[in-house]
C-alpha cells in the first residue's frame, strides 16, 4: 500500500480473486506526468507496472491503481485536437453516428472524457444539444472556450444521476479511450446505463488487446491504462450492468482499437454477425488463458534488447539521435528499454503546451518540431509510432535534408 497507489488482488470488472500475473515491467514513472527542468529525479513519482489476467471474465489489467487526481489533475497536457489524424478519425465517427442515429435538434449527445471538445464539436452542425465531462482542468477549459459545454469532474454513477436530473437522458453517449483509464470500472458502466436513453446508443472506443499482442505494443501499457479489453471481457462487463454489446468495428487508430455500439438490454437489441464472429475468434484464441498473450512479451523483450543496442551503435559511430512524440506510451518505452538523455538528445512534440517540460525518468528535454531542422539529428526515434505516417509527412523537410527515422515496433528498424 502507498499514498500514491494501491494494489488490487481482485478483478476490476467482476471482482474475482483469480488473477494470473502475465508480466512485470517493474517500477516506472507515471505517463503524462511531465516535470519541470531541474526537478530531482528522486522526487518524481513511480509505481509498479504489472499486467494480470482475470481467469473468470478474461479482463487483462494492471494490478496497481495510481490516485486518479495525480494522473489526471494539475498540469495534464494531453489535448486531442493537436493530432490531425485523430481529429479526422473522430469527426468521421461523429458524422456516421449523426446519420445512423438520425441526430437532430431534439437530440442530446453526451461525452465522457471529452478532453478539449474535439469530437462534440462535430455534432454542432446537426443542431444537437451537447455536453462533455472531463477531469483535466486545461482541456476542459479549452473546450468551454471553444463553445463546448463541459463539466470539469470525474464521471461516476453519482455524477450520472445528477446529470440526468439536470439534462435528461442521452440519445448518444461517447466514451473514447477512457474505459481503460477508469479506477471504478463498474461505477462507470453503471453511470452509462443511468444516462443512456432506452432507444439510445453508447459508442465507445478502446485499444484492442489482440492488436496490442500481435503488434508487440507493450508501450501501450502504462498507469493510466488500468484495463486492456477483449470483446469477450467487454461483453461480460456490459451484460452485468443491463447493457448489451450489439456491434463492434475494428479501427486502426492507436495501433488497433474496437469501436463498440452498446445499447440497453431492455431494448432487446440485435447482435451483429461481425460481433459474434469476433467473439468466436477470441474463444479460439483461448482468451481466458495466459498463453493467449505470451507472444506479446517475446516481442517486448526483443525491443527492450534491440532498440537500445541500435541507438547506442549509431551514437558510437558518431551519429546524433533524437526522439519525436512526448506521448504517454513513450514513458513505458523509454523506461523499460533503459533509454536516457545520454541516448536521445531531445524529444520533439507537436503540442506547444509540452515545450519546455521534461519527460519523466530520463531527463529528456521536450522541444518544438522545428528543432529537428535547427539541430539536425541524424536519426529520430518515433516514440508516437501510432502516428508515424502523419509525423513523417509533417517532418518531410527533415527527411529531405538527410534525416532518417527509427520505428521501434513491432521490431526496431530504420526508414
Amino acid at each position: 500500500m502507498s499514498d500514491l497507489y494501491e494494489i488490487t488482488t481482485h478483478c476490476r470488472a467482476c471482482q474475482s480473486p483469480e488473477l494470473t500475473s502475465l508480466h512485470d515491467f517493474g517500477m516506472t514513472p507515471l505517463a503524462d506526468r511531465l516535470v519541470r527542468p531541474g526537478t530531482p529525479k528522486q522526487s518524481e513519482p513511480i509505481a509498479p507496472l504489472e499486467l494480470a489476467l482475470c481467469n473468470q471474465c478474461s479482463l487483462v489489467q494492471i494490478t496497481a491503481a495510481v490516485d486518479p487526481t495525480v494522473l489526471f489533475g494539475g498540469d495534464y497536457l494531453y489535448f486531442s485536437s493537436v493530432s490531425p489524424s485523430l481529429l479526422k478519425h473522430f469527426t468521421e465517427s461523429a458524422q456516421a453516428i449523426i446519420q445512423s442515429e438520425d441526430i437532430n435538434a431534439q437530440s442530446f449527445v453526451f461525452e465522457i472524457a471529452s478532453n478539449d471538445g474535439y469530437m462534440l464539436k462535430a455534432f454542432k452542425p446537426a443542431g444537437a444539444r451537447i455536453l462533455g465531462v472531463d477531469p483535466a482542468k486545461g482541456p476542459a477549459q479549452a473546450a468551454i472556450e471553444a463553445g463546448v459545454p463541459t463539466v470539469n469532474d470525474f464521471f461516476s454513477r453519482d455524477l450520472a444521476s445528477h446529470l440526468v436530473q439536470e439534462h435528461g437522458e442521452a440519445d448518444v453517449i461517447l466514451a473514447n479511450n477512457v474505459l481503460a483509464h477508469v479506477y471504478d470500472l463498474e461505477g462507470m458502466v453503471e453511470g452509462i446505463h443511468t444516462m443512456l436513453a432506452t432507444t439510445g446508443v453508447a459508442v465507445i472506443e478502446c485499444p484492442y488487446i489482440f492488436d496490442l499482442v500481435e503488434g508487440g505494443e507493450f508501450d501501450t501499457i502504462y498507469h493510466q491504462h488500468l484495463c486492456y479489453f477483449s470483446a469477450t471481457a467487454l461483453d461480460k462487463l456490459f451484460e452485468r450492468h443491463g447493457l448489451t454489446l450489439a456491434d463492434v468495428e475494428r479501427t486502426s487508430i492507436h495501433g488497433g482499437s474496437l469501436r463498440l455500439f452498446v445499447r440497453k438490454s431492455a431494448s432487446s437489441p440485435q447482435r451483429t454477425e461481425r460481433l459474434l464472429s469476433l467473439l468466436d475468434s477470441e474463444a479460439q484464441k483461448q482468451v481466458f488463458e495466459a498463453t493467449a498473450y505470451s507472444s506479446l512479451f517475446d516481442l517486448t523483450e526483443n525491443v527492450a534488447r534491440e532498440l537500445p543496442k541500435l541507438i547506442r551503435e549509431l551514437r558510437a559511430s558518431g551519429a546524433s539521435v533524437a526522439g519525436y512524440g512526448a506521448a504517454a506510451k513513450a514513458t513505458t518505452m523509454l523506461a523499460y528499454c533503459g533509454l536516457t538523455s545520454d541516448d536521445l538528445d531531445f524529444i520533439a512534440d507537436l503540442n506547444p503546451r509540452k515545450h519546455g517540460w521534461v519527460m519523466p525518468g530520463g531527463e529528456f528535454e521536450i522541444t518544438a518540431p522545428s528543432t529537428l531542422l535547427e539541430r539536425k539529428p541524424d536519426y529520430v526515434l518515433i516514440l508516437a509510432w501510432n502516428f508515424a505516417k502523419e509525423i513523417m509527412e509533417q517532418q518531410k523537410a527533415y527527411s529531405e535534408s538527410g534525416g532518417r527515422f527509427i520505428i521501434p515496433l513491432p521490431e526496431p528498424h530504420i526508414v
